[in-house]
């Protein structure tokens, strides 16, 4: 991992710790595990203001282009749930992949449980899209 853990802007982190928690009333057991693997990754992440974050770390409307061993490649910016929009490629925040992804940077490895199966991805490339 590129900086030693996840970082997470402030209040992102606070917006994060809701949407998680609410999320737990999901059935689907690949989504409760996502959930609750980015939950536990959020109790070690280093809790920034935006002006001490990355540039390269991903976070809500970053646009994230990704890669796995197998030659998979995936681009998408990563969204709160009410903006996903899976046509325009907006992954909300609560999926499997935009958990696997959230917090880390550009460079960075990450092995993940999917629908079908573990995968390790690599965050090829991170663009930070401000919000209008």
């Amino acid at each position: 991992m590129k900086y030693g853990q996840l970082i997470i802007e402030k209040k992102e982190y606070v917006l994060l710790k809701q949407l998680l928690q609410l999320s737990g009333y999901y059935g689907d057991n690949v989504f409760k595990s996502s959930v609750k693997h980015l939950s536990d990754e959020l109790q070690n992440a280093r809790i920034c203001d935006e002006a001490e974050l990355p540039e390269d770390v991903i976070r809500f409307n970053s646009i994230v282009s990704i890669s796995s061993e197998d030659g998979w490649k995936k681009r998408f910016q990563l969204v709160s749930p009410n903006d996903s929009d899976i046509k325009q490629d907006k992954i909300s925040i609560l999926t499997p992949m935009g958990a696997a992804v959230m917090g880390y940077a550009k460079g960075d490895a990450i092995d993940w449980e999917f629908p079908a199966g573990t995968k390790t991805l690599t965050i090829v490339e991170v663009k930070q899209q401000k919000e209008n």
